[in-house]
């Protein structure tokens, strides 16, 4: 009849020994956590949107705290804030340069040549497995709105054109709409940079033109106009290269046949 006890007894017993034993080495063995982090932190948005390369703002203030990075960092927080961060912890706020999603393409339904009516889920991502959606265009947007449905911060809504536009004043550059085209058609860049190529078409020519208005034909017209080194061509289309010329200016875009590069303003497309 003691056996039924000795059991539970034992394992009653084990589990005290380890519990004082964690105990213990909690008390003696925990790093503390610089305060400051947890001050930073409730400082912060708190929208863990990853901008600035850490998966969420805990991890964001750390790195501050430890000089790892600046303030600046936040492409979410206002200027204010990240003065008041800066003088918590008593560093350089850094420059903050805005960012902005900007997607290579402007192919849509008026523009785009259509091959079929694409009938199904309502998700790029299922058009791109299934049939490629209905434009005759392999590289361009699907216009199902899966970077619309992923931005967090309301940034991104699709035009009567079936084309998403970012607007600038919401966007906080957080990638998401990145990760989640499924042909890699947005890219993050500076607001500053305003020459862009709206288009992803690795075709020349007719070619490219007998499947969107707008496809760039890579005639070249805009490297030659462009200043000396600033944009260059790969794979028939043409890359801007804002480490390697300069300066960016609107004439690039004047003898485009197609409107294939622009020189965004205000905002990325108009409706």
């Amino acid at each position: 009849m003691q056996d039924i006890f000795v059991a539970p007894a034992i394992m009653t017993g084990l589990g005290l020994f380890f519990g004082i034993i964690l105990a213990v080495a909690y008390r003696f063995l925990r790093v503390q956590e610089d305060p400051r982090i947890e001050q930073v932190e409730n400082l912060l948005p708190g929208t863990n949107c990853g901008a600035c390369g850490q998966p969420g703002c805990h991890g964001f203030a750390e790195n501050i705290a430890q000089g790892v990075q600046q303030p600046s960092g936040c492409t979410v927080a206002s200027p204010d804030v990240i003065e008041i961060i800066a003088d918590v912890l008593d560093v350089d706020p850094g420059k903050q340069e805005k960012c902005v999603a900007r997607l290579h393409c402007a192919g849509g339904k008026a523009q785009a040549h259509q091959i079929a009516e694409y009938k199904g889920f309502e998700s790029c991502h299922a058009a791109a497995i299934v049939s490629g959606g209905g434009k005759g265009c392999a590289w361009g947007c699907l216009g199902l709105a899966d970077c619309e449905k992923a931005c967090t911060f309301d940034a991104i809504q699709m035009n009567d054109n079936a084309i998403p536009v970012v607007d600038i004043d919401k966007c906080t550059a957080c990638g998401d709409c990145v990760a989640d085209c499924p042909r890699d058609l947005f890219e993050i860049v500076p607001l500053n940079h305003k020459l862009f190529v709206q288009c992803f078409i690795p075709l020349e020519g007719e070619a490219a033109r007998v499947l969107c208005a707008t496809a760039c034909d890579g005639c070249e017209r805009c490297v030659m106009d462009a200043a000396p080194g600033l944009i260059h061509m790969e794979n028939n289309l043409p890359v801007v290269d804002y480490t390697a010329g300069g300066p960016a200016r609107p004439d690039a875009t004047f003898r485009c046949p197609t409107g294939a590069i622009q020189w965004l303003e205000d905002a990325q497309f108009s409706d």
